[in-house]
């Protein structure tokens, strides 16, 4: 078996403030080290679950944010940097997915540091008339390609929000939210057994997971935070304007929604 954990930086455990998450912050480094750490546990549980090979991906900002040389040498391969358009470059011989350190979706009330891909862009999104975050997307995404994702971390509103969108998924909460920039945080020690143990258990389960598959074609609705933001419409001819805020695009499958909207 092979599994590709695909890692953000919100819902990764120690990381409570925008100020960890931006790689202008003082405090970043905290978030590059809990990164690494909270990445290195994950791999470790999955090696001790059996798995061959595991690929990770640091999907957060730049993706140039763990530390390369504090890294477990026990995955196969660390996706770093820049990929373009593909969503989950190298993903074809894997067998699972977990979203790791993800966050709740933008207008979630109560959650920490939520938004969904941009908090200065993106207002809200809406698949098929529902209201969407990254782990809905990155789940339709994976699904296109045929692939369950097994286990979703980060705060509770996180794991609640995954749950209704992933009934079978395993859910490791790291934390609770207390507010945008605030959560009431388990120890370091603790956080990590909570990964391990979560993460055997996903594997253990692997076979009640099923891929999230949309109906087709995708409508992908795209509310911008500003008056004035939308896209030019004669760069984007198929996309379909409904006010001053929001506009629809569809697609073949969600990743081709999802970057039609660019």
């Amino acid at each position: 078996m092979n599994i590709y954990v695909m890692c953000d930086a919100e819902g990764i455990s120690g990381i409570y403030d925008k100020d960890q998450v931006q790689n202008t912050g003082l405090q970043y480094k905290e978030c590059r080290e809990c990164m690494t750490r909270d990445i290195n546990t994950v791999i470790e549980a999955l090696k001790e679950a059996g798995v061959d090979r595991i690929y990770v991906r640091d999907a957060h900002g730049s993706g140039a944010n763990i530390i390369w040389d504090k890294l477990s040498p026990k995955a196969y391969r660390y996706i770093i940097g820049n990929t373009g358009t593909d969503r989950f470059p190298y993903i074809k011989d894997c067998d699972g997915v977990i979203l790791f350190g993800y966050h709740a979706m933008a207008g979630t009330y109560g959650a920490l540091l939520d938004h969904s891909m941009s908090s200065k862009r993106i207002q809200n999104y809406r698949i098929n008339g529902k209201a969407a975050g990254e782990t809905a997307i990155d789940a339709g995404i994976a699904g296109d390609k045929g692939l369950p994702v097994i286990m979703v971390t980060g705060d509770d509103l996180l794991c609640k929000e995954a749950k209704t969108i992933l009934p079978w998924v395993v859910t490791c909460e790291v934390k609770t939210s207390a507010s945008t920039y605030g959560a009431q945080m388990f120890s370091k020690d603790e956080s990590q057994f909570i990964i391990k143990e979560k993460t055997l258990e996903a594997i253990k389960r692997y076979h009640e997971m099923k891929p999230l598959i949309y109906n087709k074609p995708i409508t992908l609705r795209v509310e911008v935070t500003e008056r004035n933001a939308l896209p030019d419409t004669y760069a984007k001819p198929y996309m379909r304007i409904l006010d001053g805020r929001t506009f629809e695009v569809t697609g073949n499958t969600v990743e081709e929604a999802l970057y039609r909207q660019y």
